[in-house]
C-alpha cells in the first residue's frame, strides 16, 4: 500500500532534514524581504514620514542586490560549492534582519535592507540547484519547494502583522532573524560535506538537449520571461498589504486581521505551485506555460475594479496564477542545463529577472500615489500579456514521458 512518504517528491542523496532546510530556507528567502512591505506602514510613521509611498523607495536596493547578486553567488555556488554558500545564506539573513531592527533613519534602513538582498540572493542559485540534482521528476520538487518560498511570504504577512500589533515593527524583524541563525547550524551540522565542487562533478544532465543556437534563444526567453514575471510578483507582494488596507477600508482595518486575510491568499496560492509542479513532469512545457500566463490578464483587470471581499476574493485568483508560474523559470534551468553550470546560469538570468523587476519595488509607492491602484493593475495586466508574447518564442518539445506512479 503506497505512503504519503511514498508518493511525495523526495530529492536524493541528502538527508532529510538538509531537504527540508533547503525548502525552509526558501521560505526565509521570500519571508524577510517582504517583512519591510508588511511592516511599513509603522515604519514610515516612527521614522516621521506622513505616507507609507514615500518610505517604500528606500526598500528597491534590496530588491537590486537580490537579482545583481546573484551572479556572484551563482559562480561561487558551482565553483566553491553550495553547502557552504547555503550555512552563509541563513546566519547573513538572520544578521542582516537583526541589523534592520536596529536602524533609527529610512538611510540606515536602506543600507541594512540592500544587505539583507545581498544575502537573500544566494538561495536561487544555489538551494534549487542543489535540491534538483539528479531527482527524477525535477517539476514536482521544485513545485514544492516554490510552495515552501510561498508560504514564507504568507507568514511574512501574518507574522509580521500580529508582531507589529502586540510588539512593533522590531520584533518582525528579530525573531526571524534568531530563526534564520538558527536554521544555518543545524544545516552546517547535518549537510555532508561535497566530494566536489558542482563545476568539477559529474551531477545531472539536462533533460533536452539543445543546439548551440537554440540553448541561446532558450535562455533569452526564460531571462526575459523571468523578468516580466518577477516584475508582477514584486509589484503583487510588496503592494498587497496597502491594496488590502485601502480596498477593505472602513470594512477591517486592524492590521492583523489584514494581515491574517492576506496570509490566506498566499497560503491558498501557494499549493497552485504543487499543482503546475506536477504539470511541468507530464504536460508539454511550452503551452502549459503559455496559458499560465494569458489567465492572469483578465484576473488582474478583475482586481482592478474590486473592493473588500470581492477583492479578497479576486486578489486570490491573481495571485494563484502568479504563484503558479513561478516553478517554470528554475525547470527551464533543470530542463536545458547541465547540473554543473546551473548555479552560474541561474544567477545570469536571475541578476538580469530581478534586476529589471527591482524597478516595481522602486516605482510601486511613486506609482500608487500618482495614479492609484486601479491604474497600477491595469499596467500589470499588460506586463502580463507582453510575458504571454515572450513565452511563444521557447523552443517546441515533444511532450515528456509520464513520471512513473508509486508502487503499491
Amino acid at each position: 500500500m503506497s505512503t504519503l512518504a511514498q508518493a511525495a517528491p523526495r530529492p536524493q542523496g541528502l538527508p532529510a532534514v538538509v531537504n527540508f532546510l533547503l525548502n525552509v530556507g526558501h521560505a526565509i528567502d521570500h519571508m524577510f524581504l517582504l517583512i519591510f512591505a508588511t511592516a511599513v506602514g509603522s515604519v514610515a510613521i516612527e521614522f516621521g514620514y506622513s505616507n507609507w509611498t514615500d518610505l517604500m523607495p528606500y526598500s528597491v536596493g534590496a530588491f537590486a542586490l537580490f537579482g545583481l547578486g546573484a551572479i556572484p553567488a551563482g559562480r561561487l555556488g558551482d565553483v566553491w560549492g553550495r553547502r557552504i554558500m547555503m550555512i552563509i545564506f541563513f546566519v547573513g539573513m538572520g544578521a542582516a534582519a537583526l541589523l534592520t531592527a536596529m536602524t533609527q533613519n529610512a538611510w540606515q534602513l536602506a543600507v541594512a535592507l540592500t544587505l539583507m538582498g545581498a544575502f537573500a540572493a544566494i538561495y536561487h542559485p544555489v538551494g534549487i540547484p542543489m535540491l534538483v540534482r539528479n531527482v527524477p521528476n525535477p517539476g514536482a520538487v521544485i513545485g514544492l519547494n516554490g510552495l515552501a518560498g510561498n508560504l514564507g511570504i504568507a507568514v511574512a504577512a501574518l507574522v509580521t502583522g500580529l508582531l507589529v500589533k502586540w510588539i512593533g515593527w522590531r520584533a518582525a524583524f528579530v525573531v526571524p532573524g534568531l530563526v534564520s541563525i538558527a536554521c544555518g547550524i543545524v544545516f552546517a551540522i547535518s549537510c555532508p560535506q561535497e566530494a566536489d565542487a558542482p563545476s568539477k562533478g559529474k551531477g545531472g544532465k539536462a533533460k533536452v538537449s539543445l543546439s548551440p543556437a537554440m540553448l541561446v534563444r532558450a535562455f533569452a526567453v526564460m531571462t526575459a520571461a523571468a523578468a516580466t514575471g518577477s516584475i508582477l510578483f514584486n509589484f503583487t507582494t510588496n503592494g498587497n498589504t496597502q491594496l488590502l488596507t485601502e480596498g477593505f477600508l472602513g470594512v477591517i482595518e486592524d492590521p492583523a486581521v489584514l494581515g491574517a486575510l492576506l496570509a490566506a491568499i498566499y497560503a491558498i496560492a501557494s499549493l497552485a505551485q504543487l499543482v503546475v509542479g506536477g504539470l511541468i513532469d507530464r504536460m508539454a512545457f511550452k503551452p502549459l506555460q503559455i496559458w499560465m500566463s494569458v489567465i492572469q490578464v483578465p484576473v488582474l483587470i478583475v482586481a482592478a475594479h474590486t473592493q473588500d471581499w470581492w477583492l479578497f476574493f479576486s486578489l486570490l485568483a491573481v495571485m494563484i496564477f502568479v504563484f503558479g508560474s513561478i516553478p517554470f523559470t528554475d525547470a527551464m534551468i533543470v530542463r536545458y542545463v547541465d547540473d554543473r553550470l546551473r548555479s552560474r546560469v541561474a544567477g545570469m538570468r536571475l541578476a538580469v529577472a530581478f534586476g529589471i523587476s527591482s524597478l516595481a519595488v522602486w516605482l510601486l509607492g511613486p506609482m500608487v500615489k500618482a495614479i492609484g491602484f486601479s491604474a497600477a493593475l491595469w499596467i500589470m495586466a499588460g506586463i502580463a500579456a507582453v510575458k504571454a508574447g515572450i513565452v511563444l518564442f521557447l523552443p517546441d518539445e515533444a511532450e515528456p514521458e509520464p513520471v512513473p506512479a508509486a508502487r503499491t
